[in-house]
């Protein structure tokens, strides 16, 4: 009995991480591919958001692709497109207080020959 009051909220915790993190490397995922998809040569920064919204909703919900920005960058001399996404996990299970995540994905911008 007195084990289960220390376990429980440490397991219900590392479940909470564990869901905290999942929803963070599908957001930095899904970002990565809408720039480098909007990074195509045929393509535009809008295409990759459009592509991101898109990867965000099938993966995990689409509560979570409200705010995706894309925008061409230059990083280090090397023209790209970046996406954004900016969501809010709740911090205890599916409910409570949320915490705040933004990730960002680069592509590096293609040209033509």
């Amino acid at each position: 009995m007195l084990v289960s009051l220390v376990l429980v909220p440490l397991v219900l915790g590392l479940i909470q991480v564990g869901l905290v993190l999942h929803v963070r490397n599908t957001l930095a995922a899904a970002a990565t591919e809408g720039a480098r998809y909007g990074a195509n040569i045929d393509r535009t920064p809008a295409d990759g958001a459009a592509r991101t919204r898109s990867q965000i909703d099938d993966a995990i919900a689409a509560r979570f692709a409200d705010d995706v920005s894309a925008r061409r960058e230059v990083v280090d001399g090397v023209p790209t497109v970046a996406v954004t996404v900016r969501a809010s996990v709740p911090a205890l299970g599916l409910w409570g207080p949320a915490v705040g995540l933004s990730v960002t994905g680069h592509g590096v911008q293609e040209t033509a020959p």
